[in-house]
């Protein structure tokens, strides 16, 4: 898995890169086939934004979370991308077992 951070009107520092790095990690964990990851972080006034670009085998993600502090939106962007590559991936192993669903529907 290649990242990318960038920062707008931010400084990175080596705590949040840590940060970043340790969250991805659930990330790698459910879906092997990472390829890229580009992470933005930016601050408008109070306002903390974050944004990530996930690019997979076959389709790219792109998730945005704002919030006033910036550790709190890592954390909410790393639930919504684990969502996403979650569904991603049941659609990926779904087609190629010829539409047999994996999880039983609650």
């Amino acid at each position: 898995m290649n990242l990318q951070l960038t920062g707008h009107h931010v400084e990175i520092t080596p705590a949040i890169r840590d940060y970043v790095l340790g969250k991805l990690e659930r990330i790698n964990r459910h879906f092997e086939q990472v390829i890229t990851v580009n992470v933005i972080l930016s601050v408008q006034k109070l306002d903390q934004k974050i944004e990530a670009t996930v690019h997979l085998s076959g389709k790219d993600i792109h998730v945005t979370c704002h919030d006033a502090d910036m550790y709190a939106a890592i954390d909410g962007l790393v639930d919504k991308l684990d969502r996403q590559i979650i569904k991603h991936k049941d659609k990926f192993e779904e087609g190629r077992r010829g539409g047999a669903p994996k999880r039983a529907a609650p």
